[in-house]
């Protein structure tokens, strides 16, 4: 991984070389995160993510080498279906579970493009992704899983079980929409998936169960991220001109 990501910042960096300018701008949007827990997909959970973007330009503006930073909450959720309180005969909505992860995503790759309409692109695009987990919210499950030891049913807020480094790759296209020379505007929809783990649980053994006063052993639990996301924003055009003397 190490290895392609240094391959592509040599790309990067050779392609901003011989380039005719470069353009720059900040995107943000709407994140949906899925996670897969061992096997059990859980809800969708719905959250934002903020980007900071710069690529190379060339005459034709048809193929861009880019790099982007930005802040992504991924996760997912549970949400419990309603039921009928049988006290009160009321319906009873319980408040829906989010489990956080708050990652700063590095990508490098490149985006084809083509005409679409008058000065509109039309572009796809793909890259590398290295991701750092800057926190979660784990810790509001410690409480439930300490009560119920033999059924802890939520990740533990545990270093040693939280990847602190993920990878994965970028997919995406949209539009660039030219508002004058200079300045415009990115629609996107990229899809996210991770290869690595976000959270990996070994299986713990003698563990006591209250009410049986049996010991069990909690499997293994592993999350894996994959993230949908649709954003906009600005975009920026800085040409460079060269003069012969």
């Amino acid at each position: 991984m190490r290895k392609i990501l240094l391959f592509l910042l040599l790309m990067f960096a050779a392609n901003f070389i011989q380039a005719q300018g470069y353009a720059f701008g900040v995107k943000g949007g709407l994140t949906i995160g899925t996670q897969n827990w061992s096997g059990l997909e859980q809800d969708p959970l719905v959250k934002y993510h903020g980007i900071a973007f710069i690529e190379s330009l060339s005459d034709d503006n048809e193929f861009a080498i880019f790099a982007q930073l930005g802040y992504h909450i991924k996760g997912s959720a549970q949400r419990n279906r309603r039921f009928t309180s049988v006290i009160t005969g009321n319906i009873v909505q319980p408040k829906a579970k989010e489990f956080l992860f708050n990652n700063l995503s590095l990508t490098l790759g490149g985006k084809q493009k083509f005409n679409f309409s008058g000065s509109t692109k039309v572009y796809y695009g793909f890259g590398i992704r290295l991701d750092y987990t800057l926190s979660t919210n784990l810790d509001e499950y410690t409480d439930f899983n300490l009560r119920n030891p033999a059924y802890a049913i939520y990740p533990f807020d545990e270093p040693t079980f939280i990847n602190e480094f993920n990878y994965g790759v970028y997919l995406g296209g949209g539009f660039e929409i030219p508002f004058g020379e200079l300045t415009g505007m990115v629609l996107e929809f990229s899809v996210n998936p991770d290869f690595s783990l976000q959270y990996r649980q070994p299986p713990i053994p003698n563990v006591t169960d209250p009410y049986t006063g049996n010991e069990r052993t909690l499997q293994e639990r592993k999350i894996r991220n994959l993230t949908f996301e649709v954003t906009a924003g600005f975009r920026f055009l800085n040409k460079i001109e060269y003069i012969d003397e």
